[in-house]
Parts: structure tokens; sequence; C-alpha cells
């Protein structure tokens, strides 16, 4: 089987590759330089994003074919120790080879990409293309170093190859679409009609003509280039009920999405989220929204929105948020969504009503109460036991906090063996309990298990909140991450022939990927990175900024609330480039507008406001650097914002804060 060229090549495999037409989460990504013409026409064909993955073997030397490992740009290093070892080559060579290579990569860099950074590829399906393998240690090298960057999976993709290649090679990359594998093999170039050099410049302009820009326009140097990059390719928004169709199109067939906010206390962040919400569950058949609140308190909403509950109005259903912030679920926003998801669920047969459900652990006092007021009425001797284990923390009343002070520095014994085995009794009557009075009895028995399961996580949260930041912040998001797993599988055990869809409310700080911040760097983990971790590209995550308005916060911890200004956001910030673009409301496509991505790559600040807002150290208390466009796959920026209107207002939130140009801006 013989190409005309590399298109013919690249139009040829395309047909092969049609399963991931128009997926949002693939992309083409050629080696240079021959693999570009072949993967143009590909990406072309399939309607797919297309980029270079800059990869340099690192070969023997005197025998260069062999590949005793690979760089790629990003300072990916693989290196094959086992061969260095074996042919005792000395440690200063490898990395003078390295360093080599390294000058070649960066030159290539520069001269393809002209500043653009390299595309996110993090949980995206890759098709990584050349035009034949005949050793295939490049392509090899290639793999190793694309895995660093945890694709969801790999496809080599060629149109020629060594038999022995493509089978070795098949056993690196999670598949081999290779169109022919002739014997004898001898040369890539044999099996072409017209295989002539592939240029720089031809490359250059292949990447331009993928992206839809000149090649002349490709490079993106500043944050000005940046600000004009977003007015050309942000969506706006302007308040019709078509404005997220671009969104849910993106969505696609995913089965969580991550809708964040910039702050716990904003109208606009809680508005969209609850259209975006709505269309979900009306569209996409979304069945479940889980929120960053407590378990028993968002379960009281549950009942409310199914049409079993005593409560008859929405405003009763949110009596149970009571604990500081109330305002965070006591808003007029939530309420207004409430009353549309039981309006919306009437209409609906049981089994398919839409739920609401917690996921945080604050609520340890009430979440034991619950618990036993379970086994009160299933089994009243479990209840007996269930109050003596409890009972642990009865001399700590309801500050939890001394208990976790206490048992930090060995003043008292932990409660841990009395939660866990509390939880085992639970988990070993579960057939039991739950098979007495059908769905009832599942659901029942599924909020109980729930909290004894969240009394054993938040146990053991207040324990580690003396032992450092980064143990009690991962500990609290691990439960929320567990609870939202947990409620996946239980939808999907209720209704088998259904996939279990859900949409999660919770801060950007929970949502966003903390890999991709200063979070992660020290050794912070998240709920966003635990869902894609779970999901890959099945999971969906979208993040809100503002630039500058008022919120609804407090001043100090367990303190009235409070209507405050936002100071305009700093140079050096996403909030403020997006502020340079001049557009006042926008969504920006990240997952699927790569140059885009590129463009907003970082790392630059970024503003995060929860129920306390500091603006006399802001920068300190409310900022943290963020590579944006591998920590969300959409943003929505709101420029000028209001704040959030909670349902009990005080005299504080009512008389305001004085603007801070005041009395020198009369």
């Amino acid at each position: 089987m013989r190409f005309k060229n590399r298109t013919d090549a690249g139009r040829q495999l395309a047909a092969r590759l049609e399963r991931f037409a128009r997926r949002s989460d693939a992309i083409v990504l050629a080696l240079p330089r021959g693999g570009v013409p072949v993967a143009f026409e590909i990406a072309a064909s399939l309607a797919l994003p297309l980029d270079v993955f800059l990869v340099r073997k690192l070969g023997v030397p005197g025998h260069t074919e062999l590949a005793m490992g690979a760089i790629a740009a990003g300072g990916i290093e693989v290196l094959s120790e086992d061969l260095i070892r074996d042919l005792g080559i000395p440690r200063a060579l490898v990395q003078q080879v390295a360093v080599r290579e390294r000058l070649e990569l960066e030159r290539r860099d520069k001269e393809y990409r002209g500043g653009r950074q390299a595309p996110n590829v993090r949980d995206r399906h890759v098709i990584l293309v050349d035009d034949g393998l005949a050793t295939g240690s490049t392509m090899q090298a290639a793999i190793l170093a694309l895995r660093q960057h945890a694709p969801a999976s790999i496809v080599v993709a060629v149109p020629v190859g060594a038999r022995d290649t493509c089978e070795r090679l098949g056993r690196l990359a999670d598949k081999v679409e290779c169109l022919s594998m002739p014997e004898p093999f001898q040369a890539v170039g044999l099996w072409y009609e017209a295989f002539d050099q592939t240029s720089d410049d031809e490359v250059r302009r292949l990447l331009a003509a993928a992206q839809g820009v000149s090649p002349k326009k490709a490079p993106v140097a500043g944050p000005s280039d940046a600000a004009a990059m977003i007015r050309r390719r942000a969506i706006p928004l302007a308040g019709g009920t078509r404005d997220y169709d671009a969104l849910l199109e993106g969505i696609g067939d995913a089965r969580v999405v991550l809708i964040g906010e910039a702050s716990h206390g904003t109208h606009e962040f809680y508005r969209e989220r609850a259209f975006i919400t709505e269309r979900l569950i009306r569209e996409k058949g979304f069945t479940a929204v889980a929120v960053e609140a407590d378990w028993p308190d968002a379960y009281r909403v549950n009942r409310y929105v199914r049409g079993a509950s005593a409560d008859e109005e929405s405003v009763d259903a949110l009596g149970g948020f009571q604990r500081f912030p109330a305002w965070m679920w006591r808003n007029a926003d939530v309420l207004d969504f409430v009353g549309w998801l039981r309006a919306h669920n009437e209409a609906k047969p049981v089994d398919a009503r839409a739920g609401f459900y917690g996921l945080d652990l604050y609520s340890l006092r009430a979440s034991m109460e619950a618990v036993v007021a379970y086994l009160d009425k299933v089994d009243r001797e479990a209840a007996r036991r269930a109050r003596a284990r409890y009972a642990c923390f009865d001399r700590f009343g309801h500050e939890m906090q001394e208990y976790g002070y206490a048992t930090s520095v060995g003043l008292t014994a932990t409660c841990e063996r009395e939660v866990v085995s509390q939880l085992l009794e639970l988990h070993r009557l579960r057939a039991e309990y739950a098979s007495r009075d059908g769905r009832v009895a599942r659901d029942d028995y599924f909020f109980a298990e729930q909290n004894a399961r969240l009394v054993r996580n938040a146990e053991a949260y207040y324990r580690t909140m003396f032992q450092g930041r980064a143990e009690s912040w991962n500990l609290r998001d691990s439960h929320m991450a567990e609870t939202l797993h947990a409620l996946v599988d239980f939808l999907e055990a209720s209704s088998p022939r259904h996939p279990a869809r859900v949409v999660v409310w919770a801060h950007n700080s929970h949502l966003g990927d903390a890999r991709a911040t200063e979070m992660g760097q020290g050794g912070e983990l998240n709920v966003g990175q635990l869902v894609r971790g779970r999901f890959g590209a099945g999971a969906v995550n979208i993040g809100f900024t503002t630039y500058t308005g008022t919120v609804t916060a407090a001043t100090e911890w367990d303190g009235p609330a409070h209507r405050r200004h936002v100071r305009p956001a700093p140079a050096g910030s996403y909030e403020r480039l997006f502020h340079d673009a001049g557009v006042p409301r926008f969504l920006l496509p990240l997952r699927t507008d790569l140059e885009l991505a590129s463009a907003l790559a970082g790392p630059l600040l970024e503003r995060a406001i929860g129920v306390i807002y500091a603006p006399q150290t802001e920068r300190r208390s409310h900022y943290f650097h963020a590579r944006l466009a591998e920590q969300f796959d959409y943003v929505l920026h709101f420029d000028e914002t209001r704040a959030v209107e909670p349902l009990e207002r005080t005299v504080q939130w009512e008389a305001g804060e004085v603007a801070e140009t005041y009395p020198s801006g009369l």
C-alpha cells in the first residue's frame, strides 16, 4: 500500500479515526516535522484541534538510533536508567546530550509557536501522529514523555510502519492505528510516491491554518495581546436564554459538571450557576445537585424538592441552614432555585425527580443526631449502642474545635474508635435496613449511612485542624469527593438504566484543579482534582471571576453579614486581564479553544473571596498564582457584580459600606 503523499495518507488515516470526530475531549498532536502534514488532514477531517508535541530523543553516543531517554517541552525528561547503567554511560555524558537536544527543542518551540504555550492535554484523548514508523524510538520517547501530562489515552496514528515496531508501541500506547505494515519494511519513504522533506515554514503555515490565524499573528507575547485575543475569542453573554448554548454543547455527555464561584457572596455567581443547572436538568437529564453544604441541612431541601417533606414553602426547607455563614444558602438566589426545582419535579415521576445534597463535613453534632433518629425508627437496640458511642463527645458540647485541640495535644483520648465502630455496624446491617420498604428504605438508609461516615471524617478533621492547613484541607476535600462518588454510585444503583449525572456547586478553590495552583504546590488537593481523577474527560469544571463590585461577607469568623466593596483587581491578575479586554460579561471556552487556552496559560494571580473579605490584606489573604487553562475547562467573567441578598438582612448589610474613596473621592 503506497500513499501519494502525506496529505493523502492523512485523509485515509482520518477515516480510521472517525470515532474521535468533533469530540471536545480529543486533540491531534503531530511529531514535527513529517507528522504535521499528516496530522493536519486528520484534524481538519475530524474537526479537532491541532498542535505539535515537541520531543527530542536522547540517542546513545555513537549509536544515536538507540534511545537512552527523551526530553519534551515543559521540562519533561524521561531516562532509561537500566540502559544507561547496563551500557555504563557516564551521567555527565547523558546530561551533555540532554543539553544539546534541549537547545534544539527550544529552537523548534520558538520557531513553531512563537511564545504560544503548549496545549493542556490532561484528561484528553491524544491522537499522536507521525508519517511512519521505522525503529519507532522517537515515537516511543514521545509516548513516555506525554504520559507525564496525564492524558486520558494515547492513540498512536501512522499511515505505515514496521510490524514489530507497531506491536511494541501497542504495549506502551492505549492503541496503535497503522494503515499498512508491509514486510519487508526497509524505510518509511519507500511507501510514499512523494516524500519531500517537510520544512519549518510548512509546519508554521499548517499550524497557523489549523488555528485560523496567519503565521505572523500567531505569537501571543504579552497582556495586551492576551486581552485582544479575549475580545476576539470570548463568547459574550447578553443575558438571553441561549447564552450558554456553546457551554452545554461542550459539556456533551459529561457525568459531573462542577460549577464554582470566586466568592461565597456574589449574586451573579449564584444566579448564573442556577440558570446553567436548570438547563442541565431540563435538557441533559441531570438528576442531582451536590453543594458545599452540610449533609443533613441539604437533605432537608432534598426532601422538599422531591415532594417528601412537611415543609410548605422553599424558605421553610432552607430552615436547616443556621450555622455561620447562613447567607451562603439562605439567600434570594438559592430560594428561587429551590422553588424552581420543586416545581420542575412535581411534573416528573418520583424516580425521575432531581435531588439536592450536601457534601461538607461541619455538621458533626447534627449528623450524630440524624444517625440516632434513624436507628430509633428501625432498630431501638442499635440506637442505644449509637448513643453510647457518640456520648464520647458530650463533654465538649457543640465546641468541636475544643475537642480537636484537646486530642491533638494529648489532653484527652480521641473518639476515633467509637465513630469507626458505629459506621462499621451500619455497614454490617445495610442489607437488613435497606430492604424493608423499597425505595423509601434505601433512601433513608443512604441518608443515615452518609451521616455516620460524615461523623467519622469530621472527627478526624477536627483532630487535624491544629496540625497544619494542608492536612485538614485535604481531609475535608477528600470527604466531599468521597460523598460525591457515593452519591453517584447510589443514584446509579437506584436507576441502573440511566447513568447518574450530577452538578456540583462549590467555591472555585474546591472545584478548579488544585494541581494548577499554588495549593497543589503546597501539597493540597481538592474536589476538582479528585473528580478529574475518577471521571477524566467525563468531568467538566467551570470557574467564575469578577473585577469589582460588592460582596456579602463577614469581617471575622462567626460575624454578621456585611455588604462590602470589592477592590478592583490588580495588574498581573486574570481578573485585571479580563477587565482590560473590555467585554462586560463573557464565557471562555478553554477546553475547546487551544489558542485561547495557550494565551491564558499563566501563571497569573487569581482572586478567591470566601466567607470573610479582608481588603486591607487582599494580596496576601485573597490572591494566589494559578494556571487558569489547566485549572478550569470554562471560565465565566462578570466585570462588575453585586452582593447576594441574604434572607435575613443585618443592619450592617442594609447600611452597606462607605466607598474607600470617601471623603477624598468627593
